[in-house]
């Protein structure tokens, strides 16, 4: 899935993000952020998404990241 980054707090690693397509909003995972070359996000950045079992956001990548084929296997 595409979408924004709506919120987020480098505290805590909690966030939101909408998607592109329906404006949907997903509470991001705490380890949405693992195996990304980013720790932090910034509201109205762009980002690269899946859904786990629970409907939560997870697996982030920015545009970037993704089409320079730095995402990390995991």
């Amino acid at each position: 899935m595409q979408g924004v980054v709506k919120i987020f707090d480098p505290v805590t690693g909690e966030g939101v993000v909408l998607t592109d397509t329906d404006r949907h909003e997903y509470v991001l995972a705490a380890d949405a952020l693992e195996g990304s070359i980013f720790r932090n996000l910034r509201q109205g950045q762009r980002v690269v998404f899946e859904l786990d079992g629970s409907g939560r956001a997870v697996h982030l990548r920015t545009g970037g990241e993704t089409d320079m084929g730095m995402t990390a296997q995991v």
